[in-house]
């Protein structure tokens, strides 16, 4: 086969094959193909785009580009979870222990994060003393013995989708809906998921700002799951202010901690974190419905199982419990309205960029994170407010705090009249 042919028929909104695919990749991975090559291609694909065929043939050829967990020693359906990404975005840590707790395994490899706040291993390594990193051999028999693992990625899972992912980065690619579908489900499929249910965030604070941009995403990453072999559920959420009421690292830990003892908790974190619970628990063949299975979570929630299973496996990781209970930041700040009126809008990717700010997210992917800083955002869309009252408080580390405090100002627009409020869940695609 010839590279340029391959470039040039994409070029022209020719479909590839199967075996093309096979050899563009494959030629990346083993160096035999350029860079140089790889981005024209890329770009091609980004204008082109990639028919349902053409994107599972690249999926599939990214999980075969590495190595892959084989969790069928379980001897049942393993169900997996990815969120699109957003501000305040805890639900992992939700959602474990809850599906754990009704005798489905839940076994994650988890990245870090790059940008506003950390991933869910730098949320979990708040805990002290918690190990994110495990040898495959403890991560396997952990699950079968608990019922649950959560570790950094590792290993040489999807090389092939690490390649490319990096040049997308510096080559303008990066928003093409069948190259982020092709990322995810690879490293969904490598790590050894049987079903997946995707939390694909829609709206200011989400990669995908419009609700038609989500659903084609969506749309895109079911067919792949489905050619596959792969039972695949895409749940919409709403993304235009913060989910809950923590931003940030070892606060949003709290957080989740506080749902499942049924203390306190934020309607719209309850309500994305039990229909990706219910959804899941669907996947894996413990519900008939999907009302059940939303029963089946709200119940291990009322019972205290899915607490319980979170401090085993807290503990089975060397975490300290009791350190999730404190917040250590050396202050914290209140940001109080100037204005009576209504809640009307968030401008919620400033309020993940404040976080950024206080040390709870990276810059760049060497950066350090700051596990005991962040934001707790106290009002919702749509509440009414008085003078005076608090917007958020900031948990800080940092001596001058001013950039931090206009930032989150300026990112709530208070206006006279109510407004109405989206769903947290505005629709789940099968």
């Amino acid at each position: 086969m010839n590279t340029v042919e391959i470039i040039n028929k994409k070029k022209y909104g020719e479909a590839l094959s199967y075996e093309e695919i096979e050899y563009m990749i494959d030629g990346y991975v083993n160096d035999t193909i350029p860079d140089y090559q790889i981005a024209s291609w890329l770009m091609a694909v980004y204008f082109q785009g990639l028919n349902s065929d053409e994107t599972s043939a690249l999926t599939d050829f990214m999980v075969k580009s590495g190595e892959t967990i084989d969790l069928s020693f379980l001897n049942t359906t393993v169900v997996d979870k990815h969120s699109t990404g957003g501000v305040g975005d805890k639900v992992s840590l939700v959602v474990a222990p809850i599906i754990t707790s009704l005798g489905i395994p839940f076994a994650k490899m988890s990245g870090r994060g790059l940008g506003h706040t950390g991933g869910t291993v730098d949320k979990l390594e708040s805990i002290k003393g918690f190990h994110t990193e495990l040898p495959l051999d403890r991560f396997k028999e952990q699950v079968q013995e608990l019922g649950i693992a959560l570790v950094g990625q590792s290993g040489n899972l999807v090389p092939a989708d690490k390649k490319i992912y990096a040049l997308r980065d510096v080559t303008g690619t990066v928003d093409s809906i069948p190259l982020i579908a092709s990322s995810i489900m690879s490293k969904k499929i490598a790590s050894g998921a049987d079903a997946i249910v995707l939390d694909i965030k829609v709206g200011n604070g989400a990669f995908m700002k419009t609700e038609e941009e989500a659903r084609k995403l969506a749309e895109t990453m079911v067919a792949i799951g489905k050619k596959l072999n792969r039972e695949t559920v895409a749940v919409l959420t709403n993304m235009d202010q913060p989910l809950g009421t923590e931003i940030g690292n070892g606060n949003e830990v709290l957080e989740a901690v506080k749902l499942l003892r049924d203390q306190e908790y934020s309607q719209d974190l309850y309500d994305v974190s039990v229909e990706i619970a219910a959804q899941m628990v669907y996947l894996a063949g413990k519900a008939t419905t999907e009302e059940q299975g939303r029963k089946l979570v709200e119940e291990v929630i009322q019972n205290g199982d899915a607490y319980e299973k979170f401090v085993t496996f807290i503990e089975a990781q060397d975490g300290d419990m009791s350190s999730i209970h404190e917040i250590e930041a050396k202050q914290s700040i209140d940001v109080t309205s100037e204005k009576a009126g209504y809640i009307s809008s968030v401008e919620t990717q400033q309020m993940g960029e404040a976080a950024m700010l206080l040390g709870a997210g990276r810059k760049t992917k060497d950066d350090q994170i700051d596990h005991q800083v962040g934001i707790t955002f106290h009002v919702k869309l749509g509440d009414k407010l008085q003078a005076g009252d608090k917007l958020a408080t900031i948990h800080t580390n940092i001596e001058d705090n001013a950039a931090v405090i206009q930032k989150i100002k300026d990112a709530i627009t208070i206006t006279q009249t109510p407004v109405q409020v989206n769903p947290s869940v505005i629709d789940v695609i099968h």
